[in-house]
């Protein structure tokens, strides 16, 4: 009677040992060093680089591996690199490049344009466009408003982590003002446009 008690206990034990929860916290660093060099990739004028491999993982001691059989996700403690590169996160990466080495580029230097605190763009002196291109000016800042929606979206769920959508937007929008050319406009945390 006491050898399948035993049994039961130990099958207890190892379940809850498997519903341990660890918790995964958002990668600000990895964050911020992907929001980088997407954005120079977008901004700067030289041509995308090349990826980097990744570094070799390094080898855990043997009572982190046995953890890691009892307990699968516990390598989520880990601090995680972001992954950026995806399809879909290069077609925006390409589509925004090529924006802002046509006419965007050439809105933001004449201060039309700015970016907002939140990872946008806006048009920011409606009377910088003629009347006639008005129309074109707010269709090229929505369809990039709309790709900058979609990467942020996309950068999370390529991560497995979608709650982490409106985090990868606020490290986003820090590195676009960050990246700003000398003369362009942004949004200071309060809402008033500055000139970089």
């Amino acid at each position: 009677m006491r050898k399948p008690f035993l049994a039961v206990l130990a099958l207890v034990a190892l379940v809850l040992a498997g519903c341990v929860t660890i918790n995964v916290y958002f990668p600000e660093a990895a964050a911020q060093r992907a929001a980088d060099q997407f954005i120079g990739n977008v901004l700067d004028e030289a041509p995308a680089a090349t990826p980097q491999p990744a570094p070799a993982p390094a080898t855990k001691p043997d009572s982190a591996a046995l953890l890691d059989l009892l307990i699968p996700a516990a390598h989520a403690a880990d601090t995680p690199d972001l992954r950026v590169r995806t399809a879909e996160t290069e077609a925006i990466r390409a589509r925004m490049r090529e924006r802002f080495q046509g006419e965007l580029g050439q809105l933001f230097a004449a201060g039309t344009l700015g970016f907002t605190r939140d990872g946008m763009v806006a048009v920011r002196d409606p009377a910088g466009v003629a009347l006639a291109s008005r129309t074109r000016v707010n269709a090229l800042v929505a369809a990039e408003n709309q790709d900058r929606t979609a990467l942020y979206r996309e950068v999370a769920r390529a991560n497995q982590h979608p709650e982490w959508e409106s985090q990868i937007r606020a490290t986003f929008a820090k590195g676009w003002i960050e990246r700003a050319r000398s003369g362009w406009y942004y949004q200071d945390p309060a809402g008033a446009w500055r000139r970089k």
